[in-house]
């Protein structure tokens, strides 16, 4: 299993498919979700009860009770939706609630798509049960495909219930904390169906940028946490760049007219040379959110995941900047364009290019 390189979280599109009418589509898959969440749900409880267990060490408990100002913030200086998330925790474990499945094919930078009602085609797969995703792994490396295992901090089922928190979120930094309740409340917000790309990286620049601007009025420009935040989007453009310039290697590779078995001989020789290119810039890294970036083999599955949420900041900071630095107005910008039909990225970079 791999450990991810990043923090991230996902929507857990399956729990949306509790609407027993629309089961119809893996229908084992469905009800796995829908227990597991059932089961967070129901011992989950209220984050005035937990301040009071005595398992809560002083500084869960100090970033337990910061969580309402990031919501009431997100709500009233960003203008996103308000809803009951988060205001549960989930005290069984520490461990972060989700394994993540992803696959590709392995000559090819694009990920395989999973339907499901009301959010459309995802590029993920949510377990609550190892087991459940090694069993997954196994029916897509029998396609022939490349296959991804990983651990989402969070999930979001869009509102459609009260999401809690759990204990590995406050076991992080304030930086941390901020950056990825914001990063799912802007999934409630704005959720463009089957446009995972787009959905996670809107997330990840107002997870991001949210989380500063949090910790810079909260704890003040100088605080360590405001600074670490800022670490964390130079960091992001760091690893945004490098990213961008290995798909790009891998996709003229891949283009190449090589047959498709030395093709896939060669690319580990691509592979390698992505990790090196990666060992060599490590120490330009000012936060340890890359710090396992490398540590397992690479294929088209992991990187094309990693690509979700980190490919397109350059992108997002480029209409951040052309609202005025103002992720409410940016939310309201990708609100209107989210009513045309089309991908919404392509719309974005013609808009940015004008």
């Amino acid at each position: 299993m791999v450990r991810n390189a990043v923090r991230p979280a996902l929507v857990l599109a399956a729990t949306l498919a509790v609407i027993t009418a629309l089961a119809g589509c893996r229908v084992g898959y469905i009800m796995h979700a829908a227990v597991g969440e059932a089961r967070l749900l129901s011992n989950a409880v209220p984050i005035p009860q937990a301040l009071t267990d005595d398992a809560l060490n002083p500084s869960q408990r100090e970033r337990l009770l910061l969580v309402s100002e990031i919501k009431a913030f997100g709500e009233k200086e960003l203008g996103l939706k308000k809803t009951s998330s988060y205001e549960n925790i989930y005290l069984g474990s520490a461990q972060p609630p989700i394994y993540t499945i992803a696959a590709a094919p392995k000559d090819r930078l694009a990920l395989k798509t999973w339907w499901f009602p009301v959010v459309g085609r995802m590029p993920y797969l949510g377990f609550f049960d190892l087991d459940e995703a090694r069993d997954e792994r196994e029916k897509l490396l029998e396609e022939g495909l490349d296959v991804v295992i990983g651990r989402a901090e969070a999930f979001s089922t869009l509102g459609w219930f009260s999401d809690p928190l759990t204990l590995n979120l406050i076991d992080g930094s304030e930086a941390d904390l901020a950056e990825i309740i914001l990063h799912e409340m802007t999934h409630t917000t704005l959720y463009v169906k089957g446009q995972g790309a787009f959905n996670e990286g809107l997330a990840q620049i107002v997870g991001k940028w949210g989380a500063f601007l949090f910790l810079e009025k909260f704890r003040g420009p100088a605080h360590p946490h405001t600074l670490e935040a800022m670490a964390a989007i130079e960091d992001e453009r760091l690893f945004s760049s490098y990213l961008n310039s290995v798909l790009e290697d891998l996709q003229r590779f891949y283009d190449s007219p090589l047959p498709l078995e030395e093709k896939l001989q060669r690319r580990e020789d691509v592979f390698a040379r992505c990790r090196e290119n990666f060992e060599s810039m490590k120490s330009r890294f000012k936060t340890q959110r890359f710090i396992h970036f490398g540590q397992v083999p690479l294929n088209n599955a992991y990187l094309m995941a990693l690509s979700l949420y980190h490919r397109n900041f350059p992108l997002f900071e480029a209409v951040l900047e052309q609202n005025g630095n103002s992720l409410r107005a940016m939310l309201l910008f990708f609100r209107s364009l989210s009513e045309q039909d089309g991908n919404l990225l392509e719309m974005a970079r013609s808009r940015t290019a004008q």
